[in-house]
């Protein structure tokens, strides 16, 4: 932020490794798909001479992005660490992907760092999900800086895209989000568009030349500095406004000069707290150049500005019974407590644990306590099965690219990849054998879209709940849901790209290949009126027939009811000791439906007479006698079909509050009611039938543009209007012919 060129330092070969919390900063690359943040990771690595002692990664692949999904899929899928050093400062870069639909690596890339990098296209400008973000990182007060990338597109306009980012990011308070540079144009080209060479920077009033390919320091042409004058002055008043020294202000105001490193030192601590926001230019080397522009002055924000471990607050810990224990401090020599952020699988080593060090010193081949499982969904609840076993920590490594290279070990606040810990999952707590901690968990968004799944072929049945149960304990925004109304195997994912990438990992990594199958809601069916009818079952075979009769009335309970069986026989006409077979019989015919193979409920069966034999009565024949019996009452009688309906609250900016009401309108749904959230937000309760809202995670991604989120959970069961269950009907007839 001074200016100034800098340099790498560590051996080739080597990865980086800490030795004590201040020499670290975790960044986290947030912003929408296509930004450039793989991109921007890429020439940062490049910069500070990483790629050049891990040697670049293959072909068609990034260093973030290097397996082979991401590859096939031209995007970031997952979280990814790039590890690089400068000026003797270990920088962990975790790029995640921008997609909507990988927002629980987004999540995990959040817990793991310290300070935010926004990266925002010149070209393409700030989308809702990343503001949503940005508001995300406000509220716990993480520090944000700004990346404006793709300054070589033909529509890119930096000062516009300066502006709207102040306007979105910049809240009550647009001048805490100003830019510490201005882009330098080189000479128009053939179609008449001007490179950018350059940067100005506004503090230092010096030019930063990449023209060459090489940064170099010099002085500005006269003309240049009448175009900064004014942004110089709106950003040093936007520092000496953060400023901790009050009287810096009046000292100003007065007319005195301020000294630039006394800015460049208020800068630093207020970045370092939160409250200023720089906004910075970055472009990848073009030709063979070997530093991309702005990439230097990136990392003097990085390694200067932002904070270090040792200046975040630890998540609260407690012990695995829930006693709470006094607050841990960033300090290698404390007790261990080290969280995995990250689960994933690699073909040759086994299952990859990538894992944040908040306290003590994470070092291989000791024995740790796994304590979990410690995420939890919207509601708190657990989002996987606890879990308290002790495992050997493998190897140590540090991620790059598709490498893995080892390290010594992980000091309090670095992060590194552990090999081999069978049993531990995303958020579990890594601790002392003998003092094991759990600290206190992150939220991850629920998965909202259901996909239902079938073996592929009888070879792949075998593996597949082996290979789903993996999948799922890797990826904490899937969940797998057997419903044992459907019979369907379900698996919730974030959106359709979620989906494809589950199902293909299943394939490649687990062998397992799977079919997506219509998913059903587990409908059911009840009695509109009262009913009455009798069941005879008569046969003779040789030796001992079959002889049972009974006569029921089956009349409407209101919801929520079940079945109910009640026994009004008079004189003995059905023997007690067949009585139970009875209703054993109609509940198997509940359990199987009467019109649509839906399960019957809210309905109260009463036996009222029958007929028994005194040789060929029997517990199966009663039985099969109470199934007729229900299935003749249902023939005479209206038979509702019931549908599951979910009450669901959607968040939505509200601009798009009418739009979402009219789409709920339109699936059935009923409003009832809104309120409003500060900040600009509209929250929307309805009822809606399941069956309308089962790729609603998709579709009001596209009516909000990325603003509204939702959530969903079961209501009732209420009757299907008459068009629609004649259409199920009609279906259900068709299966069994």
């Amino acid at each position: 932020m001074g200016d100034r060129t800098s340099t790498h330092t560590g051996a080739a070969g080597r990865a980086p490794v800490a030795d004590r919390p201040g020499s670290i900063r975790n960044v986290v690359l947030v912003g929408h798909s296509g930004a450039g943040k793989t991109t921007l990771v890429e020439a940062l690595a490049q910069t500070s001479g990483a790629l050049g002692r891990a040697g670049r990664v293959e072909d068609g692949t990034t260093v973030s992005d290097h397996d082979g999904i991401e590859h096939r899929q031209q995007r970031s899928v997952q979280l990814s660490l790039v590890p690089l050093e400068w000026d003797g400062v270990k920088v962990n870069l975790l790029d995640t992907p921008g997609y909507a639909d990988f927002v629980g690596e987004l999540r995990a890339g959040l817990r793991a760092a310290d300070a935010a990098l926004f990266v925002v296209s010149a070209a393409d400008g700030v989308d809702g999900s990343t503001r949503l973000v940005w508001e995300e990182c406000a509220a716990v007060g993480m520090p944000r800086a700004i990346v404006v990338t793709r300054l070589e597109a033909s529509r890119a306009d930096f000062e516009e895209m300066t502006d709207i980012c102040r306007r979105v990011f910049g809240g009550d308070d647009p001048d805490a989000v100003l830019p510490l540079y201005l882009p330098l144009f080189g000479e128009p080209g053939p179609d008449g568009h001007a490179p950018v060479a350059g940067l100005i920077g506004l503090l230092s009033q010096r030019i930063c030349d990449y023209s060459t390919g090489e940064r170099a320091e010099r002085a500005p042409d006269p003309e240049h500095l009448p175009l900064i004058a004014d942004a110089r002055a709106r950003l040093i008043e936007g520092i000496i406004a953060e400023s901790e020294d009050e009287t810096l202000m009046d000292r100003y105001l007065g007319g005195a000069d301020v000294e630039v490193e006394t800015l460049v030192r208020d800068l630093e601590k207020a970045v370092a707290r939160g409250v200023f926001h720089p906004v910075l230019a970055a472009a990848p080397a073009a030709g063979g150049a070997r530093q991309g522009l702005g990439t230097v002055e990136l990392l003097e924000l990085v390694t200067r500005g932002f904070p270090t471990p040792e200046e975040r607050e630890i998540p609260p810990v407690t012990t695995p019974d829930g006693r709470p224990r006094p607050p841990l401090e960033c300090d290698p020599d404390g007790p261990l407590a080290a969280e995995v952020i990250r689960t994933s699988s690699d073909p040759y080593v086994g299952r990859m644990s990538l894992v944040r060090v908040f306290s003590g010193t994470l070092r291989p081949d000791v024995p740790v306590h796994v304590c979990g499982h410690g995420l939890t969904d919207h509601d708190g609840a657990p989002a996987g099965q606890p879990h308290d076993v002790d495992e050997r920590v493998g190897a140590l490594t540090s991620p790059f690219g598709g490498q893995q290279r080892h390290v010594p070990l992980a000091v309090a606040g670095d992060l590194a990849c552990v090999a081999k810990l069978t049993r531990a999952e995303t958020g579990d707590t890594l601790s002392d054998k003998g003092d094991p901690l759990v600290m206190e968990p992150w939220v991850m968004p629920d998965p909202l879209l259901p996909v239902a799944v079938e073996a592929h072929a009888r070879s792949d049945e075998d593996r597949l709940s082996q290979g789903l149960a993996r999948l799922t304990a890797e990826d904490p925004t899937l969940r797998l849901e057997q419903n044992p109304d459907t019979r369907q195997l379900v698996l919730w994912c974030m959106g359709e790209a979620h989906r494809d990438v589950a199902l293909e990992r299943l394939r490649t990594r687990y062998g397992v290949r799977v079919d997506a199958v219509p998913h059903r809601v587990a409908l059911r069916e009840t009695f509109a009126e009262r009913a009455s009818a009798r069941g005879r079952h008569v046969k003779q075979s040789g030796g001992h027939g079959q002889y049972a009769v009974c006569e029921i009335t089956v009349e409407p309970l209101p919801a929520g009811s079940g079945v109910e069986f009640a026994d009004e026989v008079v004189g003995g006409a059905v023997p007690r000791q067949f009585t139970p077979s009875v209703e054993k019989g109609v509940r198997a015919q509940a359990a199987r439906g009467v019109a649509t193979g839906c399960p019957l409920v809210d309905v109260r069966v009463t036996l009222v007479d029958g007929k028994a034999h005194s040789v060929d009565s029997s517990d199966a024949a009663f039985q099969t006698a109470g199934a007729l019996a229900l299935r003749e009452a249902a023939a005479g009688a209206r038979i509702h079909l019931l549908e599951p309906v979910d009450e669901v609250r959607v968040t939505v900016a509200d601009e798009y509050v009418g739009t979402v009401m009219s789409d709920l309108s339109g699936r059935r749904g009923r409003v009832v009611g809104t309120e409003q959230i500060p900040g600009g937000s509209t929250l929307v309760r309805a009822e809606v039938p399941q069956s309308e809202i089962g790729r609603y995670a998709v579709d009001l991604r596209s009516l909000s543009h990325g603003t509204g989120r939702f959530s969903r959970s079961y209501l009732r069961h209420e009757p299907v209007p008459r068009q629609v269950a004649e259409r199920i009907r009609g279906q259900a007839e068709s299966r069994v012919a």
